[in-house]
């Protein structure tokens, strides 16, 4: 529920261009003006289950990306299970409608959508909640980065290098052959990914596996974790401790029950710490926290210091 500290739900990623809006709860058309987002910046709207503080402004958000007159398609992702709450939210009141709104409903175990031409994919997998929910994962795709001191060590320059990239070799100015793999270190995607109302299962470590960012609910208190359990739900030391055997970088706690003070917001921490070594955020509204730079290969260090 909300409280007079915390609105309702409502998480927008920004991806190279795409701004994709998980989870817009009740309010957050007015807070993304407060934030400074326009319906423009919207490209997906991905929904994990239909409990109302995970949907009810699914209307406002829609009908702000008619009145605005958005042109480019809007992808909106959710539980084919649901699709008759989809239905009403969508038309929830009168509005002159857009037709740039794209139905992607999810279903199975785990889907991959068509994302078309966005720079990343994106994967929806089951969780395990008392209404059918899904989590999603987003990895842009891999590649690889030059090493210019051993492409100057071959006299690979200018032209040669598009060459060797689109090719994967050339012939260098002496004569030699060279190859991709001797100028350069693959490069991994990065990778984001969301995980809302869920007990501990599979689906969540499949979500969280490796990723630069998991953003994860937290709703309880290792104390309450009956409750947790019972109400399909996360504890903070559970959410660390999925971050921590996923090798994740960037850990963000959130959506935490309103049975919990303010003052109490340290024990969450307190709580994960203790499991996870890495970055952790406990989100507030209006917080924006940056993806994690990419990371280095060993090889790409030694370029680093030796070109200073």
């Amino acid at each position: 529920m909300p409280t007079k500290a915390r609105n309702h739900n409502g998480y927008l990623l920004r991806w190279d261009g795409h701004g994709v809006l998980f989870d817009p709860g009740e309010g957050t058309q007015r807070q993304m003006t407060r934030a400074g987002v326009a319906a423009n910046d919207v490209t997906w709207i991905c929904v994990t289950h239909f409990h109302g503080d995970h949907c009810l402004g699914v209307p406002g958000v829609v009908q702000r990306i008619a009145r605005d007159g958005v042109e480019h398609p809007v992808d909106a992702a959710f539980p084919a299970s649901g699709h008759e709450y989809w239905r009403r939210l969508r038309h929830a009141a009168v509005f002159r409608d857009t037709g740039v709104i794209r139905e992607r409903p999810v279903s199975g175990e785990r889907m991959v959508l068509d994302t078309g031409d966005a720079p990343f994919t994106l994967v929806a997998r089951r969780l395990s909640h008392p209404v059918e929910a899904y989590g999603y994962r987003l990895e842009e795709p891999g590649g690889r980065t030059m090493l210019p001191a051993e492409l100057a060590a071959r006299g690979v320059r200018g032209p040669l290098v598009r060459r060797l990239q689109e090719e994967g070799r050339v012939t260098a100015p002496d004569g030699r052959t060279v190859t991709l793999e001797e100028c350069s270190v693959a490069r991994p995607g990065q990778k984001a990914a969301f995980v809302m109302d869920t007990r501990l299962c599979d689906g969540v470590r499949e979500l969280a596996d490796g990723v630069d960012m998991l953003v994860i609910e937290s709703t309880f208190l290792h104390e309450d974790a009956a409750l947790a359990t019972e109400y399909g739900h996360l504890t903070s030391a559970q959410a660390a401790a999925v971050a921590a055997e996923a090798g994740v970088r960037h850990l963000v706690l959130t959506h935490f029950s309103e049975r919990y003070r303010v003052e109490d917001e340290h024990r969450f921490l307190d709580e994960a710490s203790a499991v996870f070594g890495g970055e952790i955020t406990l989100v507030h509204d209006l917080d924006r926290i940056p993806l994690p730079p990419r990371r280095l290969t060993g090889r790409e260090r030694g370029q680093e210091s030796v070109h200073g």
